[in-house]
């Protein structure tokens, strides 16, 4: 690959991660100060559902590919559950947990739903990177919950960002099976969230968003509906026409540290070094369960 193709290819991917990062932060920040987890679901999905739809109208539900069990479950894995868990876990936990637990954990779930359904074999370094991974999630749990800093709360919230990559894990299994592409994807999930889960919103809540101050409604809604839902996954879908999938996949570990770094400024969240090694264990196995290039030198055979 040519260098100004990588490049190219490398920009739109550290794009979509600084995105992702971005969403565990913000969305801390609106869930702690004005805003709970059911506003979030409804300002993400009532934008990405409307400017969505003609995508929907065009590409249909894929119902042949998907079936309603298969729809459900795209829908629950991305869609307003999906959120709901995630962005009510940021009730109680950092922006650091959730920008570890929920992308880093994917993959280990994803690992556990494949073997389990299709029988799949795994590479030495996917176990490897699995392995990090299971081992990251232990140090942020188990060793806070041994200290001074452990709260009940915390605990509840990574247990809730754990939850998030495990609906993230089977929304991603059966995308891979029907062989949907992600802006079809986003629009299954965003407009049928939009048609299930907006007018629940609004029966319970009524004009709960009108007294929220203009500019922080755009800002929501557009960082939400526009960039989170669409902007990321286009961009993402660049990136991973330019590099190749596995090389694509392997930024999501920088999802972690970007969200531990901009938290600092934003929410003034200091991770400890247990945080730290947590954050470092769990990237460098989403980089190996990528199954992204390895250093020159190191190789490893099949298993």
């Amino acid at each position: 690959m040519e260098q100004s193709s990588y490049l190219k290819g490398a920009a739109f991917a550290f794009a979509a991660v600084s995105i992702w990062a971005g969403w565990s932060v913000f969305t801390r920040l609106a869930v702690t100060t004005s805003l709970d987890a059911w506003d979030i679901a409804a300002l993400r999905f009532g934008v990405a559902g409307l400017l969505l739809a003609p995508v929907l109208v065009w590409r249909g539900l894929a119902h042949d590919r998907l079936g309603w069990r298969g729809l459900a479950v795209i829908i629950a894995g991305q869609g307003a559950p999906y959120v709901l868990v995630a962005a009510g876990g940021l009730q109680f936990a950092p922006a650091r947990d959730q920008g570890a637990l929920n992308p880093g954990s994917m993959p280990l779930f994803v690992t556990l739903v494949t073997a389990t359904v299709l029988a799949e074999k795994f590479s030495i370094p996917r176990r490897l990177g699995l392995s990090f991974i299971f081992a990251g999630v232990v140090v942020i749990i188990v060793w806070h919950a041994g200290s001074a800093a452990w709260s009940l709360s915390r605990t509840l919230g990574d247990a809730l960002f754990l939850f998030a990559g495990f609906l993230t894990a089977c929304f991603t299994v059966v995308m891979r099976q029907a062989r949907l592409d992600p802006l079809h994807a986003a629009a299954l999930v965003a407009t049928g969230s939009l048609a299930i889960y907006l007018p629940i919103y609004l029966a319970l809540n009524g004009p709960r968003l009108a007294p929220l101050p203009l500019a922080e409604f755009i800002f929501q809604a557009t960082f939400q509906g526009v960039l989170v839902t669409i902007v990321g996954v286009v961009l993402y879908g660049r990136a991973v026409t330019i590099l190749g999938a596995s090389a694509g996949a392997a930024f999501g570990a920088l999802v972690p540290a970007l969200s531990a770094l901009l938290a600092i400024p934003l929410l003034s969240e200091w991770p400890d070094r247990t945080d730290w090694l947590g954050i470092a264990l769990i990237s460098g196995g989403v980089y190996l369960a990528s199954g992204a290039p390895l250093p020159r030198g190191a190789s490893f055979s099949p298993s």
